[in-house]
């Protein structure tokens, strides 16, 4: 598979904001960390075929690898939070949890060819920083042992910054963390009591510094539009204090109210949500503040500055979409170990069991934990290309797929090119001779551009599960 696609004429930055179109589009879809999406997989894939794939990936040459590592511990619960986690006080259950973590990592690097250099490592949650000191340096002595790390390796943690002191960015500095995403989501007071997550300014703050004397190479902070009790001028206050602090990038995500999906939600009063069409005020001044900030739109929710590693690969072609989102790493194979954890090894996907007991228990059996995945049709490998390309370029070149994949691409993908067409006539998308290209005006709808491709979507069109476009 080919790692970059021809630029658009258009400069990746050029987004343009309207109302009436986003509103006209805005449906529920994939956001496609993966394609197929984790809806899809199935549990014929089994952990013996999870294996095979380790197997099959050590006869050829060493090839970079990144590692995720699913920490999902956390003190308090915060009501708008889907991620997978456990709440509770109890820390003697992480030190567990670690301890079968460092099984799973040790089970796992023998099924892979030693050699293969890590570039990119990710500790997400959950608090990763509920662990302890002791529970953090055995859990990285543990992956240090069992793989070789590149000197450059980019490693990325995610941040609390209300359980996380100078003494702990020190520790993660001195471990090998150099990137860090910490959660603010809004720091208006009576929309953090509404959604139980009472953050300060200051502790925010402190964390940041504290990270920046400690030579963290790249800083991201987290909002959320559309909680409760959120107004377009109160986080507009929140946008100026986020601005102040300057970071590196920063990821706008859309509050998918879900209750009867997530149950903390439904701690969260419907009444207090703000409207349609407040939220798509609050977006709209979001959006326009932090570019005229000078922050660029990657796409999917997440800006950068321009000198940015992200805004770079994406000038430059070379941007990457994987399950934590938008990378600068290549499309290399991913190892993720604790529990709901999805890895992706050659044309694999396989999925952690989602609960500690099934997850202890396996590993007891002394068997990968997987409880499901999907093996890639070679359809399904030709449609990610084009999806990513879309997602991370907002532009696929028809000659580079060709190329790829021996097809012909306005025969193969015929009827979707058709589908576009209502998406051309408002102006969200432009067919060239040679490519599809979103245009500004398309680029916060850029997954439905790609749903269009998702061959899934077009054979069964119940979407139930996923997130509102905006």
């Amino acid at each position: 598979m080919a790692n970059a696609h021809a630029l658009s004429t258009e400069p990746a930055a050029s987004i343009s904001f309207d109302p009436a179109l986003i509103r006209k589009y805005d449906g529920s879809g994939p956001r496609y960390t993966s394609y197929p999406t984790a809806d899809r997989f199935t549990p014929a894939f089994t952990a013996e075929n999870a294996v095979h794939a380790l197997l099959a990936r050590s006869a050829g040459a060493p090839q970079p690898l990144s590692l995720y590592v699913h920490l999902p511990f956390c003190d308090t619960v915060c009501f708008y939070c889907a991620c997978n986690k456990i709440t509770t006080r109890d820390h003697s259950r992480s030190a567990k949890y670690v301890r079968y973590l460092e099984k799973e990592i040790r089970i796992a690097s023998g099924l892979i060819d030693s050699r293969s250099p890590i570039t990119q490592l990710h500790w997400g949650g959950g608090t990763p920083t509920f662990l302890s000191a002791e529970e953090m340096m055995q859990l990285w002595r543990a992956l240090h042992d069992n793989f070789v790390f590149a000197p450059d390796a980019e490693c990325s943690i995610e941040i609390d910054p209300r359980k996380v002191d100078a003494t702990t960015v020190a520790l993660l500095a001195e471990l090998g963390f150099n990137r860090m995403s910490v959660g603010v989501q809004d720091f208006d007071p009576l929309v953090q009591k509404a959604v139980n997550r009472v953050q300060s300014e200051v502790e925010t703050r402190a964390v940041l510094d504290a990270a920046r004397q400690m030579g963290f190479k790249s800083l991201n902070l987290d909002l959320i539009y559309g909680l409760p009790l959120q107004t377009v001028a109160s986080f507009d206050v929140t946008l100026d204090t986020v601005l102040d602090a300057a970071p590196d990038r920063i990821a706008l995500y859309s509050y998918a109210h879900l209750p009867r999906l997530f149950k903390p939600q439904r701690r969260i009063n419907d009444s207090d949500l703000p409207s349609a069409a407040d939220k798509l005020a609050i977006l709209e001044r979001a959006v326009n503040k932090l570019t005229g900030a000078g922050y660029i739109y990657i796409g999917m929710d997440h800006f950068a500055l321009a000198d940015d590693e992200l805004a770079i690969a994406q000038r430059a072609g070379k941007l990457h979409r994987n399950f934590q989102g938008y990378s600068t790493q290549a499309d290399c194979d991913l190892l993720a170990f604790g529990i709901s954890a999805i890895g992706k090894i050659g044309t694999t996907y396989a999925q952690n069991v989602r609960t500690l007991d099934d997850y202890y228990a396996q590993l007891d059996a002394d068997a990968l934990p997987c409880f499901r995945g999907w093996q890639l049709s070679a359809d399904d490998v030709l449609r990610r290309e084009v999806i990513h390309a879309l997602m991370c370029q907002f532009h696929v070149s028809f000659k580079r797929i060709e190329a790829d994949h021996a097809i012909a691409f306005r025969r193969y993908f015929g009827p979707e090119l058709e589908s576009l067409r209502p998406l051309v006539d408002d102006g969200l998308v432009e067919i060239e001779p040679d490519a599809v290209k979103v245009t500004p005006r398309g680029r916060f709808l850029v997954r439905t551009v790609a749903m269009v491709f998702d061959r899934y979507l077009r054979e069964q069109r119940e979407q139930v599960g996923y997130s509102r476009v905006i």
